[in-house]
């Protein structure tokens, strides 16, 4: 089974995965036992798996053969090159292959100009007018290739606007852009593309990142701090015949290397090895120059020899094309795909299944403790009652008052649950005043303005460095914060489990380290591609303020969206589920002492009421069985299902 088979398998995992979800949501539905808070939290987890993507970035230097490998892994079923692959430079700016349903086919282009401004590529994607649209005629593979290579579109500019846009430029051609004997340069026409295309691996979440050379690459810093970091395997191609270049090894230190802290997902391909099938050479010898270009590439990468794989991207699609299995083999193709397979879709399965598991069993845990507290109060009520039969008014009466003793008992309690509710309304907004998007701006534009009041290279430094030691210091009170949050709703669950019998386990905690993380690879991206002397001379202060916050204050935006995002749901999971306890054990000692007062007065018979909680108790039984049954379902499709992906993939 190769890749395109195992993607497929585990796209039909995760929609196993969304009906078991939303089996649990109607069922809540259903029995009157969901609230607000479960309904906002099942949805999201929806929304997730419905745009769960698989990120896979082909980096290289120009002519290393990237679009025709991209064409032999994905589309060489299609029966024809999808993206344009011919000599020369054929991507020259980003280029993402995704599907959207909800757009026709088609290619979005983002004008070059558009670097002159602040913006970056993410925030120009919620403005569809800013973007010049190719549709895709897709019965015709003329008019798609026409069509694709609109993509790879140049012209000429002079060198001030060039460098205005941020392209650097060198009379050698070696560290930038090299003019011509008119003074002009060839920039990009595009600074970045979306190709629409109604392909089944795209359809079912697949996302392929093309990216241009060293010279295109670097202008676009974008791709270096949040598309490379995020994509979940990154293959770096390489050409058999030179091995690794100068430029080769400039973009796998600055721009592949670097944007990852583990070499999980990073693999590198020799490409055109079917340039040593020159018909002089034996097989052997083409398979010892192989192995010792394979061997001198992954010390030169500092890789692992078993993420180097030799393969012929041409033939590899030939042979696909023409179903030559002989050729296909003899490319490697299939050896760079299982490898694929094997690494790459069993590590995103797990991260969605714990993802997923974590949030469902919260719920499902929550849902089954107020079933249990609900089932314990009435075969409290039912012992009660029972104990009743044949006994005198006195018997009632002192029964009577015993429950109101309780209910008052409680209600004084209620005053420690509202004090820390106070508490914990005080605690949150210190939080968010730290967490929150507004510090985050106010932070953003005192950084900004004394970038630009900056008189010298040494004041322009200090900015940039204080916002990231501003942005730490707000993660590290939040952190305190969070940890008296945590204490407190710990104490206040443990006393309301001591005094009131409540079932309630240790809130979950939350930790701030993940985002830490992430503004710590933020910030050495931002002192390997700004901070440096050689960026302080050659570029103008108000354009490299507009490029540092067009790229690592949007990012750290982001980051700071997403802490918000999860600090939202945290607390609201640490205070729910007392909450919900709290209405529960209200709403029961409620209906104990009615019942008592009904039979007290004569209005109600005590049998009828014993045969009405009797009914209560199967009814509840049964929701606790059906949980159960959609608990272990939800958990069988979660596990075994993604053990038999895994065990496949691993035999491939």
């Amino acid at each position: 089974m190769g890749l395109v088979q195992h993607f497929s398998a585990y796209s039909s995992w995760r929609s196993a995965v969304s009906d078991n979800l939303l089996n649990l949501h109607n069922w809540l539905n259903e029995n009157e036992l969901g609230d607000a808070q479960s309904e906002l939290r099942l949805q999201q987890l929806l929304e997730r798996l419905r745009e769960d993507k698989l990120i896979i970035a082909f980096v290289a230097e120009f002519s290393r053969g990237k679009s025709e490998l991209i064409n032999a892994i994905f589309f060489g079923d299609y029966g024809n090159r999808i993206l344009p692959s011919s000599a020369g430079r054929t991507t020259m700016c980003p280029t993402e292959l995704l599907f959207d349903a909800g757009k026709p086919p088609a290619i979005e282009l983002l004008p070059i100009e558009t670097r002159s401004t602040n913006a970056s590529v993410a925030e120009f994607k919620r403005f569809p007018e800013e973007w010049r649209n190719v549709e895709l005629d897709t019965v015709s593979a003329e008019a798609m290739h026409a069509a694709l290579s609109r993509v790879g579109a140049q012209k000429q500019v002079t060198q001030e606007l060039a460098s205005k846009l941020g392209f650097a430029i060198d009379a050698e051609g070696k560290e930038g852009l090299r003019p011509n004997a008119e003074g002009l340069v060839e920039i990009p026409c595009w600074r970045h593309a979306v190709i629409n295309f109604p392909h089944p691996l795209l359809e079912q979440g697949l996302v392929i990142l093309d990216t241009p050379g060293l010279n295109a690459i670097g202008a676009e810093p974008e791709l270096t701090l949040s598309q490379l970091p995020n994509a979940h395997a990154i293959l770096f191609i390489l050409a058999a015949d030179t091995g690794v270049t100068q430029s080769d090894l400039a973009v796998w230190r600055d721009y592949v290397n670097g944007a990852r802290t583990r070499q999980k997902g990073r693999i590198a391909v020799l490409n055109k090895i079917d340039g040593l099938w020159d018909g002089i050479r034996s097989d052997e010898e083409i398979e010892q120059e192989i192995s010792r270009q394979a061997n001198s590439t992954a010390e030169i990468l500092e890789l692992d020899p078993a993420h180097i794989f030799p393969v012929s991207a041409q033939k590899g699609l030939l042979a696909k094309i023409n179903r030559d299995t002989e050729l296909l083999s003899r490319s490697r193709l299939l050896a760079l795909e299982q490898a694929l397979t094997a690494e790459l879709i069993p590590a995103k399965q797990d991260i969605v299944c714990d993802n997923t598991e974590s949030e469902a069993a919260d719920l499902i845990i929550r849902t089954r403790s107020l079933l249990e507290t609900r089932h314990r109060g009435i075969a409290e009520q039912f012992t009660e009652l029972s104990d009743l039969r044949g006994k005198n008014q006195s018997v009632i009466e002192y029964m009577m008052r015993k429950v109101k003793a309780e209910k008052e008992d409680f209600e004084k309690g209620l005053q420690r649950y509202y004090a820390v509710r106070s508490v914990f309304s005080q605690l949150t907004n210190n939080l968010y005043s730290h967490l929150g998007m507004d510090a985050l701006r106010d932070e953003t534009r005192r950084t900004r303005e004394a970038m630009l009041e900056a008189a010298f290279t040494k004041n322009l430094r200090t900015a940039m460095k204080n916002y990231f030691r501003h942005v730490r210091a707000n993660l590290d009170k939040s952190t305190g914060e969070i940890a008296e949050i945590t204490k407190m709703m710990e104490a206040m669950y443990g006393r309301f489990s001591t005094e009131h019998g409540m079932k309630l386990a240790a809130p979950a905690p939350f930790s701030l380290l993940r985002y830490e993380k992430e503004i710590d690879r933020l910030e050495k991206g931002f002192n390997a591609h700004f901070n440096t002397l050689l960026n302080m001379m050659t570029h103008a202060k108000r354009g490299l303020t507009q490029r540092f916050f067009e790229t690592v204050a949007m990012q750290v935006r982001r980051a700071f969206e997403l802490i918000n995002r999860d600090i939202d749901h945290w607390l609201r999971a640490v205070m729910a589920p007392l909450e919900t306890q709290v209405r529960e054990y209200q709403l029961q000692l409620k209906r104990r002492l009615e019942s008592v007062k009904r039979i007290h007065q004569a209005t109600d018979t005590l049998e009828d009421r014993l045969r009405e909680l009797a009914q209560m108790q199967a009814t509840l039984e049964v929701q606790l069985a059906e949980l159960s049954g959609i608990a272990e379902s939800l958990h069988a499709t979660l596990h075994a299902e993604a053990k038999e992906a895994g065990a496949i993939a691993a035999a491939a």
